[in-house]
């Protein structure tokens, strides 16, 4: 089975998010390639049901209908059902990764006429603006029927979306939970990416040893794995505590401890995913000496948190960390610092941020 994966604007993190769920629920992807944003997969079993929304980095996911070269494509659409819609009428937008991409705007343009429908092409008027510098186009119209993309340029592939993040809901549920604290909050989306970076799975139970007010273990339990938070601010801990209950999860299925993580003693858990403390929040360019001493208290906190904790771990470690702009340039942790002291090893070093931000985050992901 083929699917592309549309991914959000920092490609290179959402594709290690999108292996690592695979990874996880043992799905072997069979090939794969990258075309801007677009990663086409070839998986080995078919994708679940609203699998998009487990995902912090996908837009939407498309299934791939046929493939070959245009003209052998062509004849191959020509014999499968294109539009399912009980209404004569629609709006469609076709997702360019393909430089024979007008040929098939035309070939549609065609075959709908053929079927006596009122549809109308919609171009992609919206953009974003990827982690690299590149600016893509996305649908910025909400009255949007169908969506097909074309893919490829000596191998053409032809599909449909048939998954969409809703990210209006997401960002609801998240404004109305009971307890958010705005300056030290972590997104949702980027506490899914944790969450899959650390292959945690169902049934399984995640630690978020600075869990604040609880959004990466809410995101957990909503993918039925079990969590445990570790916050050393009461009230923070209290907060979470609020916000699990407002979800309506079973008590049994979390555990919250207001304790320090460099001393907490825990029971055995499968991986942690977790946002530590990144220092103050700032409004102007620190000076170097500023950032590098943020930059050392960090990497002390880190490294007494992982080897208070390593014994009890048996997976991965997914952690966010500052990554602080000075001038020019950013300076982060020295990881290799990080891995001799606690003997871990490098799966994933990823920048998330943008451009005019000061304290970004650099995302790690260790292993044993």
């Amino acid at each position: 089975m083929k699917y592309l994966f549309i991914l959000g604007r920092n490609v290179e993190l959402s594709k290690a998010e999108v292996f690592s769920y695979f990874e996880r629920e043992e799905n072997k992807i069979l090939s794969s390639e990258l075309i801007k944003n677009g990663l086409l997969l070839e998986l080995e079993r078919p994708i679940e049901k609203k699998v998009v929304d487990v995902f912090g980095g996908v837009i939407s996911i498309g299934k791939v209908i046929s493939s070959g070269d245009e003209n052998e494509l062509i004849k191959k659409l020509d014999n499968e059902t294109l539009y399912f819609g009980e209404s004569n009428k629609l709006n469609y937008i076709i997702w360019n990764f393909s430089e024979k991409y007008e040929i098939f705007q035309e070939y549609l343009k065609s075959r709908f006429k053929k079927e006596k429908l009122k549809a109308t092409f919609k171009h992609l008027t919206g953009n974003i603006h990827l982690q690299n510098g590149e600016i893509v186009s996305i649908p910025s119209s909400k009255l949007i029927n169908e969506e097909y993309f074309v893919y490829g340029n000596n191998e053409v592939y032809f599909g449909k979306i048939i998954q969409i993040c809703d990210y209006t809901s997401l960002e609801e549920r998240d404004m109305n939970k009971p307890v958010r604290r705005e300056s030290l909050a972590i997104s949702p989306r980027l506490a899914k990416i944790l969450i899959n970076l650390s292959k945690v799975k169902k049934g399984e139970t995640l630690l978020d040893p600075f869990c604040g007010v609880g959004t990466i273990l809410s995101e957990a339990l909503l993918q039925k794995i079990k969590v445990m938070g570790i916050d050393k601010d009461k009230d923070a801990v209290t907060g979470a505590k609020q916000n699990l209950e407002w979800f309506g999860f079973q008590k049994e299925d979390y555990t919250l401890f207001n304790s320090d993580s460099r001393k907490a003693e825990i029971g055995l858990v499968s991986g942690i995913a977790t946002e530590p403390d990144l220092g103050d929040t700032l409004k102007k360019i620190p000076t170097k000496n500023k950032a590098k001493q943020t930059i050392s208290n960090f990497e002390k906190l880190i490294v007494e948190v992982i080897k208070n904790l390593k014994e009890k771990i048996s997976g991965r470690i997914a952690f966010t960390s500052p990554n602080i702009r000075i001038g020019k340039k950013r300076i982060h942790l020295n990881l290799e610092n990080v891995l001799n002291e606690t003997g871990y090893v490098l799966k994933y070093e990823i920048p998330e941020f943008r451009e005019n931000q000061i304290v970004g985050r650099m995302i790690y992901v260790l292993e044993k």
